[in-house]
């Protein structure tokens, strides 16, 4: 099933991290995407955002359609969690959700910058296409779900494993909340 509209009239914002998923801090860039697990209910909508700096999904959302609220949910759980200050730069694709005025607002409402990739170049969200990647692979491939709550546990109890215990080559073979809690830890020594 294909979860990005971007046959809209809509206005599109420009791409401003160009491929560097390699923020020097946390809650620098986030990214952020939707994907689709089937159900025999039918279809769940999961829309995440991930801190690209430690590869940690900070926020997500999961409904039974895909309107602006499943995104606007995310991004508010991952505000709601992390409070940036202004000038984060929120990368997505094109879609409709994300080109949304609901969902623009939310972003001007904390203080962030909206960077979309490119049409048609799924490269230019690459980290959160393989976040898609994992979570299929890993925990989602051949199985059946009856409902839509027994789908979301499973993603839920996925994404928690993911953040504190799936090792990353990009970060060092250590987990997202490891990163992130060693680079805290070296900040402090800094200015001790």
């Amino acid at each position: 099933m294909v979860t990005t509209d971007s046959k809209h009239d809509l206005p599109i914002a420009e791409n401003l991290l160009a491929r560097d998923f390699t923020p020097v801090a946390p809650d620098r860039v986030w990214s952020s995407d939707i994907t689709d697990i089937a159900t025999d209910e039918g279809w769940l909508y999961l829309a995440a955002v991930i801190d690209l700096f430690s590869r940690q999904v900070v926020g997500w959302s999961m409904q039974p359609h895909m309107q602006a609220s499943l995104i606007t949910d995310a991004l508010r759980m991952a505000w709601f969690r992390r409070q940036p200050t202004p000038g984060l730069i929120f990368h997505s694709d094109r879609g409709s959700q994300y080109c949304s005025h609901a969902f623009q607002d939310a972003l001007a409402s904390y203080g962030m910058l909206s960077s979309m990739r490119r049409k048609g170049n799924c490269r230019d969200n690459a980290p959160t296409e393989s976040l898609w990647g994992s979570l299929k692979v890993g925990r989602l491939y051949d199985r059946t779900f009856a409902t839509r709550r027994e789908a979301m546990d499973e993603v839920i109890d996925w994404l928690m494993f993911y953040n504190h215990r799936r090792l990353h080559s990009t970060l060092g073979y250590i987990s997202p909340m490891r990163f992130e809690a060693n680079w805290h830890a070296g900040q402090a020594r800094k200015t001790a």
